[in-house]
């Protein structure tokens, strides 16, 4: 494995051996990824949130709905200008309903079907834009 001189520095200082400073990175994240709820809303404003999620297969098969990773396995989720809110819960129902994911995957499909459409109806929910830079 080639690594850049920093991370051998940061693997360096954890333990010297790089192989149980990568178990122990590893272990780290591992603990990290299974104490996040697989969906929340981060505050980022006052009375401003945005919705946060576990990668998810499931939700990447919804057109015109994209994950972007902020963190390591933690992703906000866009919406192509057009799509409603209301598509997005019917879509999230539809993949539910076809029962193709994994247990954990359909929790977090359902807890957003839940957040998204209880937002909705509190008229909570609203589209604005973000910038996004091709790279």
């Amino acid at each position: 494995m080639t690594l850049p001189v920093r991370v051998l520095g940061i693997l360096a200082s954890i333990d010297p051996d790089r192989a149980r400073a990568i178990v122990k990175l590893a272990d780290e994240a591992g603990r990290s990824a299974a104490a996040r709820k697989p969906v929340e809303i981060v505050e980022v404003a006052p009375r401003r949130g945005l919705i946060v999620v576990s990668e998810s297969a499931a939700l990447r098969k919804i057109e015109g709905l994209r994950l972007v990773e902020i963190a390591p396995s933690r992703f906000l989720i866009t919406v192509k200008a057009g799509l409603s809110v209301e598509s997005i819960e019917v879509q999230l129902h539809d993949l539910i309903e076809e029962n193709a994911a994994g247990p954990e995957e359909t929790a977090l499909l359902k807890e957003l079907l839940f957040q998204i459409r209880h937002q909705r109806r509190s008229k909570a929910v609203s589209k604005e834009e973000l910038l996004i830079i091709s790279v």
